[in-house]
């Protein structure tokens, strides 16, 4: 019975690990759906949430069941209680996926991002692809010096979002309110994807020491 439940917190733990480079592909194809405005791929992302969702909900059934049947404590309590919250982390990067291949989708055939700042939702993708790769290698080895790294990586992406700001408050931006409401709206998803991968190597952490600081982040 123990060796039952060894397994069955192990392949949660591989759950999440595929549900992060799930949602790490899906963030990916839709930079390049909004930088092409490529509508296919647009699709696909947002057709690909439902997947993301399926997995949530089945992780979550199976710590609820874990709970209820082996009513853990100490550390195996933190390592259910924390996969809980880092699905739903997990889930909420997927939808932030969904949510800028919705603005790709909306502004076909044209591009919904103009020309001056494309440079900067080019660095916003690699920087999230980036992230949510080292969260898998978090979740997957319980790494907390890399969980520490993350941060540094979260100041990267803030700092894009401030550019953009700097874009769109410059008088010489020339592309009117909608494209400026636009702009505002992806910088904020990328931010806000990079806040919730944050958000699971924190919990990871806390899984590992008890804490939720991370020593020697930046």
């Amino acid at each position: 019975m123990r060796e039952h439940y060894r397994e069955e917190l192990e392949d949660i733990n591989a759950s999440l690990v595929e549900m992060a480079n799930s949602v790490g592909s899906a963030m990916s194809t839709a930079t390049t759906a909004l930088l092409d405005a490529d509508v296919a791929l647009a699709d696909r992302v947002i057709a690909g949430d439902e997947h993301i969702d399926a997995v949530r909900e089945s992780i979550e059934q199976r710590c609820f069941a874990l709970l209820a049947r082996q009513q853990p404590v100490a550390t195996d309590l933190r390592t259910v209680t924390a996969a809980m919250r880092i699905v739903a982390d997990l889930e909420r990067m997927g939808d932030l996926a969904v949510h800028v291949a919705k603005v790709a989708r909306m502004r076909f055939p044209d591009p919904a991002v103009p020309q001056e700042v494309r440079p900067l939702f080019l660095e916003a993708g690699h920087i999230a692809e980036g992230l949510v790769s080292k969260t898998a290698t978090v979740i997957a080895k319980l790494d907390v010096e890399a969980a520490a790294q993350l941060e540094a990586d979260d100041d990267l992406m803030d700092r894009i979002h401030r550019q953009l700001f700097t874009e769109l408050l410059a008088d010489t931006w020339p592309h009117g309110m909608e494209q400026a409401i636009d702009v505002t709206l992806l910088g904020r998803y990328y931010e806000r994807f990079a806040d919730h991968a944050v958000s699971v190597a924190r919990r990871v952490v806390y899984l590992v020491t008890g804490e939720m600081e991370m020593r020697g982040s930046v």
